[in-house]
């Protein structure tokens, strides 16, 4: 079993039915179709699926059986250490067929929202307070100047919304990234959550990186996998990205009308995490409608959502919020939307000796000799032909050209000014019309 590294409070274990915070039909229920759809016999199976403790799986069968919709099978698995077999009975059969017209899901059993709540607020990402130190470290491969750290240091160890804006190609998206990384430690996603009797699935193996799952030895005396509650998952702290396919609709509840069961939004996912909206200003919705639904959470630290029937409820909104756009905010968004984004951090291209210094640093990774006329070219010949702006994506634009053109010719890698000329050529378009 992997150590935790985090001093996130674990959700402690259910160790009654009533502990689970669900009512008995619908535990009842989701092992009955669990059995029925997975086709599981023994309690050592449907444990583990329904992420409960055996001895409450065991009380489950043992309610089912009371009620005649579960019946041992009379025999005893001698591979399964004598364990007991268990089957749904005709009339099990016939309330599991029920309990799936009503919900398709089975399997984990879903943590209540009110009870989430209080999970949300031991592991928030407002109680991660990162130093200096910490944040260099997770920047460790990019180059920046030190008045960008002064101002990302405050703003992530807010845990409120941030706004990154500059021109294109310089490392916004590697800046959201490396926070993410300085964040470090886990929490716990849980695998689905109830309310209202309604089942919505949170963890994604696409957003959540799980960590190593305890798994215990039978035989031992000492079990380590109930140390927390088992419908969560520990997981890395999440980080959702999206970029110009973002659109509002992706921000609700997704209901699947054959299974009926619902999927959580993305910012939802990311709960104790980070959410980056990358390219804004690239989407089919203008970024001023964009940042309008995230008024109330970024507020109130709450957002609102709506079942299919049309009740709405509430749910944690405990996201570091990144938006990073190549757009100037006063184009995009009006006062009172730039007054919701907590900090507004500038992502300017480096000066010509940070430029050298990631050109160096480049070059050296591609094993791609450095050759001082070459420079010396593109710093006199190429850069003042546009007004020496300097990029951080272009020592790997021009040194990958390089690479080309040598592996194309035959050459072995090298560096002069008429390579530098040809890789040039490729970085910008000529102005020019085109014959139609």
């Amino acid at each position: 079993m992997t150590v935790q590294s985090s001093d996130v409070t674990a959700p402690p274990a259910p160790r009654t039915l009533a502990d689970t915070g669900l009512s008995l039909v619908m535990l009842r229920d989701i092992l009955l179709k669990t059995m029925f759809r997975m086709n599981l016999d023994l309690v050592s199976q449907i444990a583990p699926v329904i992420c409960l403790p055996a001895p409450l799986a065991q009380e489950l069968v043992d309610l089912a059986r009371s009620q005649r919709l579960v019946e041992a099978t009379g025999t005893l698995h001698a591979t399964s250490g004598n364990e007991m077999g268990y089957q749904l009975t005709d009339q099990g059969k016939a309330r599991a067929l029920d309990a799936l017209s009503q919900s398709e899901y089975y399997g984990a059993m879903p943590v209540p929202l009110d009870r989430y709540r209080l999970q949300v607020e031991r592991q928030s990402v407002r109680n991660i307070k990162l130093t200096r130190a910490q944040l260099t470290s997770a920047m460790g491969h990019l180059i920046l100047p030190d008045e960008l750290l002064d101002h990302l240091g405050p703003a992530v160890t807010s845990g409120r919304s941030i706004l990154m804006y500059g021109p294109p190609g310089n490392g916004k998206s590697s800046i959201s990234n490396g926070i993410r990384d300085a964040l470090g430690d886990r929490i716990y996603v849980p695998r689905a959550l109830e309310y209202s009797g309604q089942v919505i699935t949170v963890y994604d193996p696409i957003v959540h990186r799980s960590a190593e799952s305890a798994v215990d030895d039978p035989t031992s005396l000492r079990r380590t996998s109930n140390r927390f509650d088992n419908r969560y998952v520990w997981c890395e702290r999440p980080t959702v990205i999206t970029g110009g396919e973002l659109t509002l609709d992706m921000l609700d509840l997704t209901y699947n009308p054959v299974a009926r069961t619902y999927q959580a939004p993305l910012q939802l996912k990311a709960t104790g995490g980070i959410f980056i909206v990358d390219d804004l200003g690239r989407q089919a919705e203008p970024p001023q409608k964009l940042v309008n639904r995230w008024i109330v959470p970024l507020e109130e630290n709450r957002d609102i959502l709506a079942l299919q029937s049309g009740e709405k409820f509430t749910v944690p909104f405990d996201t570091l919020v990144i938006f990073s756009t190549n757009f100037h905010p006063n184009e995009i968004f009006d006062g009172a939307a730039l007054r919701r984004i907590f900090f507004k951090i500038k992502v300017d291209g480096p000066s010509q000796e940070n430029f050298l210094k990631i050109f160096a640093m480049v070059a050296k990774k591609r094993k791609m000799p450095l050759d001082e006329s070459a420079l010396v070219h593109l710093m006199k010949a190429k850069f003042p032909t546009i007004d020496n702006r300097y990029a951080n994506y272009m020592p790997v634009y021009l040194i990958d050209q390089m690479i080309s053109v040598c592996d194309f010719e035959g050459l072995p890698y090298q560096m002069t000014p008429a390579l530098i000329d040809r890789a040039w050529s490729n970085m910008f378009v000529r102005d020019e019309v085109i014959a139609k």
